[in-house]
């Protein structure tokens, strides 16, 4: 069962929302080709704009989930865009072969269908450039777009960061074992107890740290966040999560040897094998110790 997650604007209502505008886009540019046809004195069925518009609509809203992906794998940062910018490059051109080669076949089977063939008129590397200098700019909107969300989504949901020791005066609280974390959300500025964060959950760049409900990205890796937070409290149960014991309510054994940790709010978050050794040792268990029961605090013993 996987954590429960705080509302956010899913990739399925994005691709609804994307489908909507370009599919009522490629229907409008569809009519308007008729129409100057009709003032040129020729004739053209709508079925073939249609198939024209309609073919490289849908290869753009199937590859969408891919460019999103890779936005939210390689984010663009002020400190990582330059280093970045290159492999973006990259991933234009294959983008916009994608797109091409997908929209051509797309053509040809559509034209097959009623008995025609269809013509392209051009080369192929005539062709591809022509796609590529109008799909780099719809690349890069894309990008843009995403980033823009992605932004504002963290900016209204709030991101982590340490607290930093001041210029002219000796650190608050040690460096190895930070006591809060500051939130900024929307302008202002917040403390977050480190014992109030119930997990941690790697997420590409960033951690999500679970406070109350919510959750909170903090640039950081898992191994760098788990070496500064106390081992006493802190444990890792994944290579993708670090749970706090103090939230922890039952550990669930499965058949794989793997197993299932129930957390106090009814969140259950996956715990590998080669990690739940190292939870039973944290709550005085032992690695071959009985589980604990399904209702039972965290660390009681069975």
């Amino acid at each position: 069962m996987p954590p429960r997650s705080s509302p956010r604007w899913r990739p399925a209502s994005r691709l609804l929302v994307w489908a909507a505008i370009l599919l009522g886009s490629a229907a409008a540019n569809a009519v308007v080709e008729v129409m100057d046809a009709q003032r040129r004195g020729e004739a053209l069925a709508l079925w073939e704009p249609m198939t024209w518009e309609l073919s490289s609509a849908g290869m753009i809203l199937l590859t969408l989930p891919l460019l999103w992906w890779g936005c939210q794998r390689w984010p663009l940062h002020a400190d990582t865009w330059r280093r970045r910018l290159p492999l973006y490059l990259a991933a234009s051109v294959a983008w916009s072969l994608l797109h091409v080669v997908g929209m051509m076949l797309l053509r040809h089977l559509a034209y097959a269908s009623v008995g025609e063939h269809y013509v392209d008129g051009s080369s192929w590397p005539t062709r591809l450039l022509y796609e590529y200098l109008k799909d780099v700019r719809a690349f890069f909107s894309f990008v843009a777009i995403e980033h823009f969300f992605s932004w504002f989504g963290r900016r209204r949901q709030g991101e982590a960061h340490l607290l930093a020791a001041p210029e002219d005066a000796p650190p608050v609280e040690p460096v190895d074992r930070p006591e809060r974390f500051l939130v900024r959300k929307l302008g202002r500025d917040f403390l977050v107890a480190t014992n109030d964060i119930e997990y941690a959950q790697a997420a590409g760049n960033y951690m999500n740290l679970r406070v109350r409900g919510h959750d909170y990205p903090l640039r950081s890796t898992l191994a760098t966040l788990e070496a500064r937070l106390d081992p006493a409290r802190f444990v890792r149960i994944h290579r993708s999560y670090l749970l706090n014991l103090a939230v922890l309510v039952s550990i669930e054994p499965l058949d794989s040897g793997e197993a299932r940790v129930h957390l106090a709010d009814g969140t259950v978050l996956p715990c590998s094998r080669r990690q739940l050794p190292g939870l039973r040792a944290a709550l005085g268990q032992g690695t071959t110790a009985d589980p604990l029961p399904s209702a039972a605090p965290a660390g009681a013993s069975t």
